[in-house]
């Protein structure tokens, strides 16, 4: 275990570093505070480091924030096996940070694929997880057609990005000869303030024979300052793309995998906080419609203005507001 200040660009106060032993091998988690257990999860292509506005925040509320490194990134293991980038096995790491943690029960909170993590592990163990925050991704119930045949209906002409990430080493062949540049180009993409205009092509398809990088915006959004970038491409550079890639390659494994929950809702209670510019939730609006039917136990549902896909980061004060209040007035 190590403790060291927090990296430049974040707010001030100690991080604890730990790894612990989970089903992945290893999970390396960073923590502020004490008191009630909130398990915070990023997604791709990211990092704990996500999480770096909301851990003092939630630590100042009196809880005790964890982010992890999802297997496949930072200094979490990173097994070989495609398959072992499953749902089932990175909700197993979720319940094993809780246990390693010395707690019995926690609160889930999770962003991009992290929401689809978080959600599942509701879903699935609700008996360890009392309650759940999604970000940015709506919630929809396990179901309907065979993911890979789905995606790869999508785009016409073009080819749509999770259908150009199933491939394994393809994208890694665009991204890791130029980690810094790939990395400021999806996150400028996708952020409010420097995204393509409505006109521009859109960044989530490829031209057939072509690459992501083509769509992404020479920019450099709001958030996003010289020491951030330098965390996210330090770690990538380090590890490399695959690990994070293949959890798009397990989409069909996790439809076979959980067919017994098709179509069942989360009944925890539950949060929604989306950015009202991303196109997760423009195209998933009728998930979101849908949430009296598939979050029952559903607090609040928010969609924040002028906000683009990376919303803790973006919006860091709006996000730490709502999700503490949120924590605040759940019962236990």
């Amino acid at each position: 275990m190590e403790t060291n200040a927090q990296p430049t660009g974040a707010q001030p106060g100690p991080f604890v570093h730990r790894t612990v032993a989970t089903p992945a091998g290893r999970t390396h988690l960073v923590e502020q505070g004490t008191g009630p257990l909130v398990l915070l999860v990023h997604g791709f292509p990211e990092s704990w480091y996500s999480w770096r506005h909301q851990l003092p925040a939630l630590a100042a509320a009196g809880y005790r924030a964890v982010a992890v490194d999802v297997r496949g990134y930072g200094r979490s293991s990173r097994p070989a096996d495609p398959a072992a980038y499953r749902m089932t096995e990175l909700v197993a790491d979720c319940v094993a940070v809780v246990h390693a943690l010395g707690e019995r029960v926690a609160v889930v909170v999770g962003h991009d694929w992290g929401s689809r993590i978080a959600a599942d592990a509701a879903l699935t163990r609700p008996d360890v997880f009392r309650a759940v925050a999604l970000l940015s991704v709506p919630y929809e119930p396990h179901g309907g057609p065979r993911p890979s045949e789905m995606f790869a209906r999508m785009g016409g002409d073009d080819e749509f990005y999770v259908s150009y990430f199933q491939q394994p080493g393809r994208a890694e062949s665009e991204i890791e000869p130029d980690v810094r540049g790939w990395l400021g180009g999806i996150y400028a993409a996708l952020s409010a303030d420097t995204m393509p205009g409505p006109d521009a092509r859109d960044p989530h398809f490829i031209s057939r024979g072509g690459t992501m990088r083509e769509r992404f915006p020479d920019a450099r959004p709001a958030w996003l300052t010289e020491a951030d970038l330098d965390f996210y491409v330090g770690e990538f550079e380090r590890t490399g793309l695959t690990g994070a890639l293949n959890r798009y390659r397990n989409m069909d494994r996790d439809w076979e995998d959980l067919a017994e929950y098709d179509g069942a809702p989360i009944v925890q209670p539950s949060l929604f906080l989306g950015g009202a510019l991303d196109a997760s939730t423009t195209w998933l609006s009728d998930a979101i419609a849908a949430y009296p039917r598939t979050l029952p136990g559903l607090v609040a549902s928010h969609l924040l203005d002028d906000s683009g896909h990376w919303l803790q980061q973006e919006r860091p004060a709006e996000v730490n507001h709502l999700l503490t209040a949120w924590l605040a007035g759940l019962p236990g």
